[in-house]
């Protein structure tokens, strides 16, 4: 299982430290949660964070926007050197456009669905990026409850890339820990993000390793 602690649920008084926690431990990815306090009803960090962490994080940058417009901003994405940058399904009027200019810009696209909408409506655009991530808590805040119909969707999902022959990874944010990771993984997610297990974790290291091994 691939790993990607959520930076949003980190000690940002430590940042540096924090991030070469990061460096250290066995994490795939950094994932960076940008809220605009319009599509979430939280806001959270942005562009000048991002130009910080990317200087010294030496792992791929996962960026997930949960905001409105959020093609505006693929070239300072880009420019910061993020690898991965997904957007909601629910807040691309022109989901398909939007995916290929993140591409064209030379990063992966991914696109995410809210807990309330129905995986067949990225069976139109499933061939067309790298990642898909699933909502498992409602999006805007660190450490909810993971919503357990959310297992369900993975499944869903694993079998339209089979149907389709995607080559999309699946990713699943929101309430994961050992336990419901494992129930992820059984469902064929390819990628977990953790925030309040990792950081609050005593061992955020040993936390990370836990979810490696799933």
């Amino acid at each position: 299982m691939q790993v990607s602690p959520s930076l949003l649920c980190a000690d940002f008084t430590n940042l540096g430290e924090t991030i070469e926690m990061i460096n250290r431990s066995d994490a795939d990815m950094l994932h960076l949660d940008v809220m605009d306090g319009v599509f979430v009803p939280n806001i959270s960090f942005g562009f000048p964070i991002i130009k910080t962490v990317a200087k010294i994080c030496k792992k791929p940058l996962d960026a997930h926007l949960m905001i409105v417009e959020p093609q505006k901003w693929i070239p300072q994405l880009r420019d910061l050197g993020v690898k991965i940058m997904n957007v909601h399904q629910e807040a691309c009027n022109h989901l398909h456009r939007t995916i290929y200019q993140i591409r064209e810009a030379g990063m992966e696209a991914g696109v995410t669905i809210n807990p309330a909408t129905p995986v067949m409506l990225l069976q139109d655009i499933i061939c067309d990026v790298d990642m898909v991530l699933i909502m498992s808590v409602n999006p805007g805040f660190g450490g909810q409850k993971f919503i357990p119909h959310s297992v369900d969707k993975v499944r869903e999902l694993r079998a339209l890339i089979k149907r389709t022959g995607s080559k999309a990874k699946i990713q699943v944010d929101g309430g994961v820990n050992a336990s419901t990771g494992r129930l992820l993984a059984e469902a064929g997610a390819d990628c977990v993000v953790a925030g309040s297990y990792v950081f609050n974790a005593p061992d955020p290291n040993e936390a990370i390793r836990s979810l490696k091994v799933l």
